[in-house]
């Protein structure tokens, strides 16, 4: 069996990318000449390698170079906690490293199998739940409360109502109901009960297929770790997860009886925003797709730090031993990238862990 150790992300971003600028800056730039007004630019990618990061990456750097006051949205497909290819884990931080300073936000999606009752994911499988997911959010909907209007431009209200500040670009998204088409016709689903699964999986930082024993549904604050222990220890992980802001979407029957204020509630959230702005809605009576009630929460908040933080350990461990290194240098990628790669992503988490720490100082908990 042959381990597969190819550095796609330096390959497409230092080769394939620049080959190829012209034709994908055309392209984009045909797309735009027939808009009445460019809304915004979302980008699709994986950032484990091997399947566009590094072409995508050098495209959103043209791009941005190109369009330097439209918005720009990444949505990244998370890579599983090992994989086929070993150096994902490098291609991860190079890729996030270089879009934390390219986009204006970067939507992450991970992928769970469990509550579809997928039991061999295939790519058909992987893409319609991507598409059910972003389409539950970019759908239209009514902003604000009942007597609101229609978004016009949900990518740039998205980040405008979740990217306050440039440190904080890490958007995550969830959806409920998610259940298999077998499943459908005994399933029940009323807005308090989507309501409360979702404020727990925001509290608990969980997807739908893991439900932890002993989570602390009060919030209260854990203590802090002392200093000086290895990062692959995750020290740093907060006992909940804390949010800089929430967008909550709600979608089908009877949704002006849906009681949100589980969600306005000012200990999920870090005390540096003011209280109004820390929390936003859209909604519409309109079903979508085959829910006749759906819920979706597109959060900045820390439920990412834990992912984050062990792909950065992982990375590091193998950089530490200069493992494959050689395979980057070839390309142009030196080792002190790494290093600029590592202490970009590093003060990522840095600035997450804050929004708990900030809790504890104000006396939130």
């Amino acid at each position: 069996m042959t381990t597969l150790c190819f550095p796609f992300f330096v390959c497409g971003y230092c080769v394939h990318g620049p080959r190829h600028e012209e034709l994908v800056v055309d392209i984009v730039r045909r797309k735009v000449e027939r808009c009445d007004r460019l809304a915004g630019i979302m980008a699709m990618m994986s950032v484990a390698g091997g399947t566009g990061s590094g072409v995508v990456t050098y495209a959103t750097h043209c791009l941005r170079d190109a369009y330097p006051n439209s918005f720009i949205l990444n949505h990244l497909t998370w890579p599983y906690d090992t994989g086929e290819v070993i150096v994902q884990n490098y291609n991860s931080v190079l890729t996030l490293s270089h879009l934390y300073q390219l986009s204006d936000a970067i939507l992450v999606h991970k992928i769970c199998a469990q509550p579809m009752n997928i039991k061999h994911i295939s790519f058909s499988d992987v893409n319609k739940v991507i598409a059910h997911q972003l389409g539950s959010v970019l759908q239209p909907a009514l902003t604000g409360d009942s007597h609101g209007v229609y978004n016009r431009n949900p990518i740039g209200e998205l980040i405008s109502g979740l990217v306050c500040h440039p440190e904080y670009k890490l958007l995550s998204v969830c959806n409920i109901p998610q259940v298999s088409s077998s499943s459908m016709a005994y399933s029940v689903f009323t807005w308090s009960g989507l309501l409360k699964h979702l404020r727990q999986m925001l509290i608990a930082k969980a997807k739908m297929d893991y439900y932890f024993s002993g989570i602390n549904w009060q919030l209260r604050a854990p203590s802090l770790q002392p200093e000086g222990v290895e990062r692959t220890k995750s020290h740093r992980r907060p006992g909940f997860n804390t949010s800089l802001a929430n967008l909550l979407i709600l979608r089908g029957k009877d949704v002006n009886s849906a009681e949100i204020g589980g969600f306005q509630d000012p200990t999920l959230y870090t005390p540096l925003l003011p209280t109004d702005e820390t929390f936003s809605m859209w909604k519409t009576p309109v079903p979508f797709n085959k829910y006749e009630k759906s819920a979706t929460l597109v959060s900045n908040s820390q439920a990412l730090l834990r992912p984050l933080d062990n792909m950065m350990g992982k990375a590091w461990n193998m950089f530490a031993s200069r493992a494959y290194i050689h395979q980057y240098t070839k390309f142009g990628i030196s080792e002190v990238d790494f290093l600029v790669s590592f202490t970009s992503l590093e003060q990522v988490i840095s600035s997450y862990c804050l929004l708990w720490t900030s809790k504890i100082l104000f006396g939130y908990d």
